[in-house]
């Protein structure tokens, strides 16, 4: 039987210009989460065609 992991959890990435939920990603939470990830990614808006900075958004 395959042993879950309990220190990762999926996450929505929202753009915060148009707020859309565009990226789901899988992120470390053992430990806490890193100030790296808390600041965002720049990842493609679709809508407004450009990169744009997205936060962690958990539903």
């Amino acid at each position: 039987m395959a042993k879950k992991s309990l220190d990762r959890e999926f996450v929505w990435l929202q753009c915060t210009e148009t707020g859309d939920l565009n990226y789901r990603a899988e992120i470390r939470v053992k430990g806490g989460i890193s100030d790296k990830v808390k600041d965002g990614f720049m990842k493609f808006c679709p809508k407004l065609r450009k990169h744009t900075l997205h936060k962690i958004k958990r539903k």
